[in-house]
């Protein structure tokens, strides 16, 4: 798990927003592993297993949470209008893994008893917990999740911390990056950070490490983590 942390103004969403291709660069250059993926548009980046959440849920609000999850997965044959006439087979076994796979999800990340639950009905934290069980749904190579804690009480932070580490422990393979104005709530669960300033990285590494640096908390943490 990797945090990204700054001071308001310090470029972490518009960093964010190019590397899930909402906004291209004007220089500078993205590679995930050795692969250039400069420029390249959202449903491109989905296929290369970037997957981001927003601060504010972004929903099918008219459908339930087992129907938001279950539209996720790409290239279903149920797609192509045809298909419904002559692969009814195909299209129901299809459905019926990615049922299995979305209940699953679903229990992982505690939402359960709102199965059927219309997705518009749910609390901020649901639907908190709720676009990190879409992104799941394509099993993503690196999740990035913004503000994830914004606008959320303790217990449901400390829910979220939780499901976020047992997920890590889950998936090692996945990288976790999140990008989050708590930076107390970040660091106790991140393996490192990145603090940004100014459109720079100012430090970065593991939080024992960064709650040192004197740069860090002349420019950032101040006597934030004095006590």
């Amino acid at each position: 798990i990797t945090g990204l942390i700054g001071p308001n103004g310090a470029g972490k969403t518009t960093l964010f927003n190019i590397i899930a291709g909402n906004i291209a660069p004007t220089n500078g250059t993205v590679f995930l592993d050795s692969k250039n993926i400069t420029g390249l548009q959202s449903h491109e980046l989905f296929d290369e297993g970037i997957l981001r959440t927003f601060q504010l849920a972004h929903e099918f609000s008219n459908m339930t949470v087992l129907e938001n999850l279950m539209v996720v997965p790409g290239s279903q044959s149920g797609e192509k209008i045809l298909n419904t006439w002559f692969k009814r087979k195909v299209i129901e076994e299809e459905e019926s893994i990615i049922r299995e796979k979305a209940i699953e999800v679903i229990n992982f990340l505690k939402l359960e008893h709102l199965t059927f639950e219309l997705a518009g009905n749910l609390s901020g934290g649901q639907k908190k917990r709720l676009v990190i069980s879409l992104a799941l749904m394509s099993d993503p190579k690196i999740l990035l999740c913004d503000e994830i804690f914004a606008a959320l009480d303790v217990l449901t932070i400390h829910m979220l911390k939780e499901i976020l580490v047992n997920l890590q422990h889950e998936k090692p393979n996945m990288c976790i990056v999140i990008c989050e104005h708590q930076a107390r709530e970040l660091l106790s669960i991140v393996d490192r950070a990145l603090i940004l300033s100014n459109c720079k990285i100012i430090a970065e590494g593991s939080p024992n490490k960064l709650v040192k640096d004197e740069n860090a908390k002349s420019q950032y943490f101040g006597n934030f983590f004095s006590n």
